[in-house]
């Protein structure tokens, strides 16, 4: 199976030997971040430094003139990634021999969401989750499409893998992050992940809800499990807080608002791409489900997507409705692989065989910038003898 490892262009600019390495590691492919949202990273083999700052979501590549005017745009790269950091990193990993893919997150970006506040998803309580833009929203929406084709198509790139092409919700490792105190299975996620802005509202009511009366049953399904009840988990638990009736009607808003920026999103990418060039999403079979591997029904993107880049930390067993829905579509499952954050090197070479018994065709490894030597020679183990 073809392999791939994720990268920063921080991993790899101004370390001479960093291109070396990764190809080093038995991938063929770099999975390469070209617009990224804020994050604090180690890079412990870097001649010069050992914490990456990334202190707001940025392109790491100079804009065009696409943005002239508008106001919602991407945000330039500080110190962490100044000028065209993405095609210096490109440049030297194709030349270490690596083919360039780009890694494009899309609609999860908290300094969006700081400067533009209505752009943000409104959970039933009427708090804004700013690391969330609303894809309901038309300016957001044109503004995710317009980034997908500038952010993909970088040059040297032969294909991109989109992240966080849906809807986002809860689900957020913020500054501190001390939401965790209740836990929250599927249900729970669900209704915190429900919008209320102008646009979705308006949408609940094409589908026969009253936004206010939703929002009041949606506050009162969730305050059983503030107060410690069990989250049945499951789209059954969601149907049983709220009422299947009405968690139907939420979908039908929900799914189409996604489906639609997805096609849109990938026949924008198409068009502007060269032959070949190749497009996955980031994607959870699970229907429902939000965050950066946004829930999709497999059939239907990959009608539309040359394939899917699936989680895999919990197993393979997400690999397989993809598997069924397309034969010949690329179907990556992604693993963990730094120890420290929860990744499992050791177990890399059986993980990839059961992910190749679900239907897998490629896999993906996260993260070979953050990755321990120790994590990385594991790494190196396991490709070798595939």
């Amino acid at each position: 199976m073809k392999a791939s490892t994720f990268v920063y262009p921080w991993d790899v600019n101004g370390d001479p030997e960093a291109a070396a390495r990764i190809a080093g590691l038995g991938v063929q492919q770099a999975t390469l971040a070209s617009a990224y949202h804020s994050t604090r990273a180690l890079t412990p083999r870097h001649p010069r430094h050992r914490i990456v700052t990334a202190e707001h979501a940025a392109v790491l590549y100079p804009t065009d003139s696409r943005w002239d005017g508008r106001a919602l745009r991407p945000y330039a790269a500080g110190d962490w990634a100044p000028g065209d950091a993405f095609g210096e990193a490109a440049e030297a990993l194709a030349a270490a021999g690596l083919d360039v893919h780009t890694w494009v997150v899309l609609a999860h970006n908290s300094r969006l969401g700081a400067e533009h506040p209505d752009t943000s998803v409104v959970n039933a309580y009427g708090d804004r989750y700013p690391w969330a833009p609303c894809i309901a929203q038309p300016a957001t929406r044109a503004y995710l499409v317009d980034l997908a084709v500038e952010a993909a198509l970088r040059p040297g790139a032969a294909g991109t893998e989109l992240e966080s092409l849906g809807w986002y919700g809860l689900q957020h490792l913020h500054a501190h992050d001390k939401t965790g105190g209740v836990p929250l299975g599927d249900a729970g996620m669900y209704l915190m992940a429900l919008c209320f802005c102008g646009t979705c509202r308006a949408g609940y009511g094409d589908q026969g809800l009253d936004a206010d009366a939703l929002a009041a049953a949606v506050r009162a399904a969730l305050e059983p499990l503030w107060q410690g009840a069990p989250d049945d988990g499951g789209w059954a638990g969601v149907e049983k807080l709220l009422g299947a009736g009405t968690v139907a009607a939420t979908r039908a808003w929900r799914d189409e608002i996604a489906r639609t920026l997805q096609e849109t999103a990938v026949r924008a990418v198409r068009a502007a791409a060269p032959e070949g060039f190749r497009i996955l999403l980031h994607a959870d079979p699970v229907t429902y489900h939000v965050g950066a591997n946004p829930g999709v029904d497999p059939e239907h993107i990959l009608s539309v997507a040359d394939g899917v880049v699936v989680p895999c930390a919990g197993g393979p067993e997400l690999l397989t409705p993809f598997a069924r829905a397309r034969a010949d579509a690329v179907v990556a499952a992604n693993f963990p692989v730094v120890s420290a954050m929860g990744g499992s090197p050791g177990t890399l070479a059986a993980d990839m065989a059961r992910a190749k018994e679900s239907g897998a065709s490629e896999i993906r490894l996260y993260h070979a910038g953050l990755a321990s030597d120790g994590d990385l020679e594991a790494v190196r183990s396991a490709l070798s003898g595939r």
